[in-house]
């Protein structure tokens, strides 16, 4: 039973970042992060970087490491959600506090709603800095080229990667794994990277806040995406790359809670890429560009893509159940996620095909867990499940797709797919016009000449 959110706040009033260490270890840099909510425990989370172009005196590199730590902060503040925030160890702006003060609250949406807090921006928590009045000058000199790619292993990245190939020079680009996947490893290799074009950074949890959760403090989703963000962009830094190329659609935009602006996917969003981007360009000088290579297109579209990529069809995975606890680099076959991605692919993939990426076609199931969650996807529900999912109005014209093209083949309907004919949904969507096969959002941040091979691929792909 989790604790009381008012109870924690009075009695755990402060939350401190002290620091970091930096230290080499043979072909390593390990940053350790020294972080305490004051009368309940200390924090040390570990981050570690291949050394190969790191200078630890570099003031680019340092404000680097400072601004991951303040990423990674939030995930132990919020066991007890300490009013104050001080930081001890670098300069903020008040413009910089402003801009921390955003990313956490709105990263922490799903948090505040799953917990029961009542919040608001200004109330949630303050930000103290003793390093007012101490702002580093930076400057940085290298020369950067090519792409950072980060890769989970699903997907989205490897169609990024396939749009890339087509973008040219692809030799100069290396893919960044966060605590990599198999199926991540696996899909830079199908696409010609060599594991020494393979960055590979390990991020270590302390494990004092698992053991928090399982007393009743308080849990719930954090903004990864942000800590993707300075990591790969340090990444990107270090070994002398110009842009860090995500893969965030458009419809990370959607709120997870109709009405509302809680949205699992935030730090996917644009509002986040685009903040990103200035604070980079404003406070860490580099040179890295940051930008969603994807973001131009729908969900839809880039199953249409991957649908098309089949050698990757054996080892993608985008299931995060599926690698959690004893289990690794696997489809579930229970959560939200693995039906979402088989309702997105079902317009252009048979049941068969799909049962062979997934050994089962969840469109057969029939456990009420499973209806609940297609329910969510198609808006039945106020809330979306909490997952990295496309929006209601694209699932829904999938559902509808994928019916009118197993009808036309003569396939028989797969379970919920029947359900689906029964619902309101249907009946919404059944004669909806296919906005999606030309679809291009023009709000992005995408380079000219990447952009031009975005649309050439999504062209291709029209159904």
């Amino acid at each position: 039973m989790s604790l009381e959110y008012s109870e924690l706040v009075r009695q755990y009033p402060e939350f401190i970042y002290h620091g970091y260490d930096i230290a080499e270890c043979g072909g390593e840099v390990r940053i350790t992060y020294n972080m305490e909510t004051v009368g309940l425990t200390e924090f040390h989370p570990v981050w570690v970087f291949p050394k190969d172009g790191i200078d630890p005196g570099d003031p680019v590199f340092e404000e680097f490491v400072f601004s991951l730590g303040m990423v990674e902060l939030v995930s132990y503040w919020k066991a007890a959600c300490p009013p104050l925030v001080r930081v001890e160890c670098g300069y903020l702006s008040e413009e910089q506090i402003a801009w921390w003060k955003k990313l956490y609250y709105h990263g922490l949406g799903e948090f505040f709603y799953i917990n029961h807090v009542d919040t608001d921006m200004n109330r949630f928590m303050t930000i103290q800095t003793a390093g007012i009045g101490k702002k580093r000058v930076l400057s940085a000199q290298k020369k950067l080229s090519g792409c950072m790619v980060p890769v989970g292993g699903g997907k989205d990245s490897i169609v990024t990667l396939h749009v890339l190939s087509r973008y040219g020079r692809t030799e100069d680009n290396m893919c960044f794994m966060m605590n990599h996947r198999n199926s991540a490893f696996a899909s830079a290799l199908l696409a010609g990277y060599r594991p020494e074009r393979i960055y590979r950074p390990k991020r270590y949890l302390d494990r004092t806040i698992v053991e928090l959760n399982r007393q009743g403090f308080l849990n719930g989703h954090t903004p990864l995406s942000a800590l993707i963000a300075f990591a790969a962009s340090l990444s990107a830094y270090v070994n002398g790359k110009q842009y860090v190329v995500l893969s965030n659609e458009s419809s990370a935009n959607e709120a997870s809670v109709a009405g509302s602006d809680v949205n699992h996917q935030y730090s996917k969003s644009f509002a986040f890429e685009k903040d990103f981007a200035d604070y980079l360009e404003a406070y860490i000088p580099c040179g890295v560009r940051y930008f969603s290579l994807l973001r131009p297109l729908s969900e839809i579209q880039i199953a249409a893509i991957f649908a098309g990529l089949k050698e990757y069809h054996p080892v993608f995975r985008s299931c995060n159940a599926g690698n959690a606890g004893t289990k690794f680099d696997t489809w579930c076959l229970e959560c939200s996620k693995c039906l979402f991605v088989t309702m997105i692919l079902s317009p252009f993939l048979t049941d068969d095909e799909i049962k062979d990426i997934f050994r089962v076609n969840l469109l057969n199931a029939k456990s009420e867990r499973m209806q609940l969650y297609f329910e969510q996807l198609i808006g039945l529900h106020e809330q979306k499940p909490f997952e990295c999912v496309g929006s209601v109005d694209e699932i829904n014209f999938a559902m509808c797709l994928a019916i009118r093209k197993r009808q036309e083949r003569g396939d028989a309907l797969p379970h919920l797919l029947q359900y689906y004919l029964t619902t309101p949904a249907y009946d919404r969507y059944r004669d909806s016009p296919n906005i999606y096969a030309d679809y291009f959002d023009e709000v992005n941040l995408i380079p000219e000449d990447m952009k031009r091979c975005v649309r050439e691929c999504a062209k291709e792909c029209r159904w």
